[in-house]
C-alpha cells in the first residue's frame, strides 16, 4: 500500500522533520498487517516546493492517504490539493488555523496548538507562579498562530506578558533581543520556536538571565535539540509535547524507543512516535476493510479516519469533527544533569 511522506528535510525544520522521516521508516519496518509503502519526498520550506512534490507523489491510481508537511503554510497549500481528489492528508503541523479550513480530509496527529499553548500558559502561571512572562516566538505563519493562542491563555489566567518578542528562523544572535529581555524583568520567559531557534535562545537566555525558568515549545522536548546544549544549560527549561519517549521507562513506549535506537542510533521523540502512530492507524483501517471484504479507497479511509478511535503509543487518537485527532498535552522538565526530561505535569482532555 503507497503512503507518501511530505517531509520538510532541508531548511529550519529540518531537525523536526528528521524525526518524521524516521517515523515513517520504523512504520515500514515494523508494521506487518498492509505491505506499507512510504516514499519520503523532501519539501523544502516554501508553499511552491510543497505542491510540486504533491504533484509528484500523488498520480492515479491515487494513494489511500498521504503524510502531510510539518509546516502550517506548506498543509494549507496542499490541503485544497487533497480535497479536490479527495485523498485523506496527515499532518504533525501544530497549527491551529489548519483545522479551521473546513477540510473533511485533513487529520491532525499532534495536538493542535489551540490545546498546547493553553497548557504551556497554564504550566506557567498555575505551576511556576509567575506573572510578568516574556513570549518569544517565531516570526513566521506558525509562529505568530502560536503567539495568538499563548495571547489568548495568558488573558484567559489574567496574565499580561512583560514582553512578545519574534526573532527570524536564520537568526544566529539574540543579543539585543536579551537586552530587552533583561530590561522586562520577567519570571518566565516562554518560548514558541523551531529546534534551531530554541538552542539560540535558551543558550543566550541562560547567559542573560540565568535564575529565569523557561517553558519551551515541543521542539526542545526532541533530544536532538537538547544535544546541543549541555546539562547544566537546560536545568530549569521545560518544554510542551505530546509526549517524550526517550524518557520512556517501562511498556510500548520503551520498546518504540528500543527500536528506534538501534534503527537510527539516536533517541526518539513524539514528532516521530506520532508519525509512527498516524501510520499505524492507517494501516490498521486498510487491514479492516480488507478483512471485511471493502475496497482500500481513500474514501474509505477517510471514513475511518473521521469516525474510528485508535489506541496509539502515544495517545488514543479520535477526530474532535475538526481532523484534531490528539487533546492531550505533557510538560517535560530538564534537571540540570541530563538532557533526558522527566514529566513534570500532564494536561489530559475530557474524555471523547
Amino acid at each position: 500500500m503507497p503512503l507518501p511522506v511530505l517531509a520538510p528535510l532541508s531548511g529550519f525544520v529540518s531537525i523536526e522533520a528528521a524525526s518524521q522521516k524516521n517515523g515513517a521508516g520504523l512504520a515500514e519496518r515494523q508494521i506487518r498487517e498492509v505491505r506499507l509503502e512510504s516514499r519520503v519526498l523532501d519539501t523544502l520550506t516554501s508553499n511552491e516546493d510543497a505542491v510540486a512534490v504533491w504533484e509528484r507523489a500523488v498520480r492515479r491510481p491515487l494513494p489511500p492517504a498521504v503524510m502531510g508537511p510539518l509546516l502550517g503554510p506548506q498543509m494549507l497549500a496542499v490541503m485544497p490539493l487533497a480535497q479536490s481528489l479527495g485523498v485523506p492528508i496527515l499532518t504533525l503541523s501544530t497549527n491551529p488555523r489548519l483545522s479551521e479550513a473546513g477540510n473533511p480530509y485533513f487529520f491532525r496527529f499532534l495536538p493542535s496548538d489551540a490545546v498546547a499553548k493553553a497548557a504551556q500558559a497554564r504550566y506557567v502561571v498555575d505551576k511556576l507562579g509567575a506573572r510578568r512572562p516574556a513570549v518569544i516566538h517565531q516570526g513566521m505563519a506558525d509562529g505568530q498562530a502560536a503567539r495568538d493562542e499563548l495571547a489568548k491563555a495568558f488573558t484567559a489566567l489574567k496574565t499580561k506578558p512583560v514582553l512578545e518578542e519574534a526573532i527570524a528562523s536564520d537568526a544566529t544572535d539574540l543579543a539585543a533581543l536579551m537586552v530587552r529581555l533583561k530590561a522586562a524583568n520577567p519570571d518566565a520567559i516562554v518560548l514558541h520556536l523551531t529546534a534551531a531557534s530554541s538552542v539560540l535562545a535558551v543558550r543566550q537566555a541562560r547567559q542573560a538571565l540565568p535564575g529565569v525558568p523557561i517553558v519551551a515549545s515541543i521542539a526542545m522536548h526532541q533530544p536532538s535539540t537538547a544535544a546541543l546544549l549541555e546539562p547544566a544549560e537546560l536545568k530549569g527549561v521545560c518544554a510542551e509535547t505530546a509526549a517524550s519517549p526517550a524518557s520512556a521507562t517501562e511498556g510500548p513506549m520503551k520498546e518504540f524507543a528500543e527500536a528506534y535506537r538501534k534503527a537510527f542510533k539516536a533517541e526518539p521523540d513524539a514528532f516521530a512516535m506520532a508519525h509512527f502512530d498516524a501510520m499505524q492507524m492507517v494501516t490498521r483501517i486498510a487491514a479492516d476493510l480488507a478483512k471485511a471484504g471493502q475496497a482500500v479507497t481513500p474514501i474509505s479511509v477517510r471514513t475511518g479516519l473521521s469516525r474510528d478511535s485508535y489506541k496509539g503509543l502515544v495517545t488514543t487518537y479520535k477526530s474532535d469533527g475538526k481532523g484534531n485527532m490528539a487533546h492531550d498535552v505533557q510538560i517535560v522538565c530538564y534537571d540540570g544533569t541530563t538532557r533526558i526530561p522527566q514529566l513534570a505535569e500532564r494536561y489530559d482532555a475530557p474524555p471523547r
